[in-house]
């Protein structure tokens, strides 16, 4: 994937989520099914970072992002 692409991802997700300012993602190709086959392949961009809740404590977060190849967000799911 092009840097440029990951770059203006990142900042995407960096704008809606703060608390992963500075995490770099794990990025994986994602296997296209038959339904699927005409469409442009995606990848899977995975966040890890914590987030302050109530009372002083950190909890993880998890970040999935689901990108076509030309750097269109299609999904953008997230843990509690």
């Amino acid at each position: 994937m092009d840097k440029e692409i990951v770059t203006s991802i990142n900042n995407k997700v960096y704008r809606r989520f703060p608390e992963l300012n500075g995490k770099a993602p794990k990025i994986r190709s994602q296997n296209s099914s038959a339904k699927n086959a005409r469409s442009l392949p995606t990848y899977l961009f995975v966040y890890s970072g914590t987030v302050m809740i109530s009372g002083n404590k950190t909890m993880p977060r998890l970040v999935r992002v689901v990108v076509n190849e030309k750097g269109k967000i299609l999904k953008i799911s997230t843990s509690r």
